[in-house]
């Protein structure tokens, strides 16, 4: 058992399937408290009645004063999980505005929203603890998915943010950065997921574990994949020869269409 979570309160959103449900599971089996969150009530319900949680269904913008009434006045960990992802494919043909509203609505905005929510509390009691599931996408880049790689990149750097800020006042961040993960968002990439995500796709259930890891290691970035940080340090190093090979990535994707 990780003592950090026992009897916590935790919420996760998007919880309804995916990456969500398993953060859910494995928070309950270590003895949380936790609130299922996911905009489809059913599915939050039937995660929330297997882990003996309690679901509040609804836009994760605006759960946090329902789900810290439900936990008795404390919200200790909140996991900013749910996100929209969109194969937008590229910029030369005919934008569509509502796909890059909704994705910074959901990947990014939504986590502000709970942050600026929950931070007085936070600060005033010296604890608490945010979970941003970001994807590797935040930290590299995702070919044929411009909305989703751009605003997961601001989600990782309002983690960051958030982490340098409040770190010195009790402050916990976590960035999760999981390339493939088998889940209903990787079966909707399309052709560019079955090329570049699909091969290393991983279950769920490891990425749960690769958070608690580094929840116990206290570890801000976590890589449920560790070759991401070879990849993210080149990118960093040398970025031309990152954008190369990404480059070439698009072309064979383009040429497979």
């Amino acid at each position: 058992m990780v003592e950090a979570v026992q009897d916590a309160g935790v919420v996760v959103t998007g919880a309804g399937g995916g990456i969500g449900a398993a953060l859910a599971r494995r928070f309950a089996a270590e003895g949380a408290r936790v609130v299922v969150n996911d905009l489809h009530a059913g599915k939050a319900e039937a995660v929330a009645d297997e882990i003996g949680g309690t679901a509040v269904p609804g836009d994760a913008s605006a759960i946090v004063a329902e789900a810290r009434d439900v936990l008795g006045g404390t919200v200790d960990v909140y996991c900013a999980n749910a996100g929209v992802a969109f194969e937008d494919g590229d910029l030369d043909g005919p934008l569509d505005e509502k796909t890059w509203a909704a994705s910074w609505d959901v990947n990014l905005m939504a986590h502000v929203r709970a942050a600026h929510a929950l931070l007085p509390d936070w600060l005033e009691r010296g604890s608490g603890r945010f979970v941003s599931t970001v994807s590797a996408a935040g930290l590299l880049t995702m070919i044929g998915a411009p909305s989703y790689s751009v605003t997961k990149h601001g989600a990782y750097a309002f983690a960051e943010w958030l982490s340098l800020t409040y770190r010195h006042r009790g402050i916990k961040v976590h960035a999760i950065c999981p390339q493939g993960v088998r889940t209903d968002m990787l079966a909707a990439t399309g052709s560019a997921g079955d090329l570049v995500l699909q091969p290393t796709a991983i279950e769920p259930a490891a990425v749960a574990d690769a958070l608690f890891q580094g929840i116990e290691e206290d570890r801000f970035l976590i890589l449920p994949h560790p070759e991401v940080a070879g990849f993210y340090q080149v990118r960093a190093g040398e970025p031309d020869r990152w954008l190369a090979t990404m480059n070439h990535i698009q072309q064979k994707w383009e040429a497979a269409r």
